[in-house]
């Protein structure tokens, strides 16, 4: 696996980053999704592929997330990973001042995270969400002083919904009091998902940022195991999640997917890796976020690192939205 440039930043990551989001998550019925035996192993699988850009985060299984990670990094040399984690959603029942980016927050929880993590730094940490409720000046301050402190490197900005001006005027007010800037933006993009490709990616460009997307593959849609027509297979998000029907089982995306399906076998490789492929030949994409469930599933999605589709190939799923 290729390095790549951490945006503007002197940090080499991992053209891939692995993503823990079903870590310690419990399914409806109580489960967990990926207990700490299999997390380990995905994170074997990735190691082994070269990978070394780890994406966590505060809530992810209610901590349990960051803990695997922590005991999985506690056997080998911190200083050989990038660890990336975030902050925002409520980590304390019933406690108005648990949750958001407000400075009580941010402090009591950079402290637990990295007690989670086994770790005294982080690489990198990202606001999960933006917090209308908090003065911008003070939660750049804040996280200025976990820069200031040695307990973080860098900063990002996770967002769902791509507020390109908020990120800009978070980054003025930093650059008016000395502040450490948002230098890694982390948007939802993939071929299906392209709300970021107006003023966000511009915004991104103009301030030299890093875009390090999340669900590449559209949730499971752009893996190509739905068909048009046809009812989702059985015990796919397509088969149990209305809201998952409503935003990507629609004639428009499936006139993406035959496209991207098309060029999967023009090239001799899944649709899944063509999806990724496309975000690894974007110019503005710095390392796509990937996730799995086993970790055969894992090597066979990142086998995209070593495939090429030409120009055309590109520019045709890009002009299919």
């Amino acid at each position: 696996m290729d390095v790549v440039s951490l945006g503007r930043t002197g940090t080499k990551v991992s053209e891939v980053a692995f993503g823990t989001w079903r870590f310690g998550r419990e399914n409806d019925e109580g489960e967990i999704e990926i207990g700490k035996e299999r997390a380990h192993e995905l994170l074997d699988a990735y190691a082994e592929t070269g990978g070394r850009f780890v994406d966590t985060a505060d809530m992810y299984g209610d901590g349990r997330a960051e803990a695997y990670v922590g005991e999985w990094l506690a056997e080998r040399d911190r200083d050989d990973f990038v660890l990336a984690s975030k902050v925002y959603w409520p980590t304390r029942s019933d406690d108005p001042n648990g949750r958001g980016l407000g400075r009580k927050h941010l402090r009591r929880s950079i402290d637990e995270m990295l007690g989670r993590l086994g770790t005294d730094y982080l690489d990198l940490l990202y606001i999960h969400r933006w917090d209308d409720e908090t003065p911008v000046e003070e939660f750049m301050r804040t996280l200025n002083g976990f820069v200031e402190d040695g307990k973080v490197h860098y900063l990002g900005a996770s967002t769902f919904e791509p507020n390109a001006w908020k990120v800009a005027k978070a980054n003025e007010i930093a650059a008016r009091e000395g502040y450490e800037p948002f230098t890694v933006t982390q948007p939802r993009y993939n071929a299906v998902n392209r709300e970021v490709e107006g003023n966000y990616l511009a915004m991104c460009r103009d301030y030299d940022l890093g875009v390090v997307p999340w669900s590449p593959l559209a949730g499971g849609f752009l893996t190509g195991k739905y068909t048009r027509g046809e009812e989702p297979p059985e015990g796919t998000r397509g088969a149990t999640d209305q809201q998952f029907v409503d935003s990507y089982l629609t004639e428009a995306n499936f006139d993406v997917l035959e496209v991207v399906e098309d060029v999967a076998e023009e090239v001799g490789a899944t649709p899944a890796q063509v999806s990724l492929a496309w975000l690894l030949h974007h110019e503005q994409v710095t390392a796509p976020i990937v996730g799995a469930r086993t970790p055969d599933q894992l090597r066979e999605t990142l086998a995209a690192t070593d495939l090429t589709i030409s120009e055309e190939q590109f520019q045709r799923i890009a002009a299919a939205k």
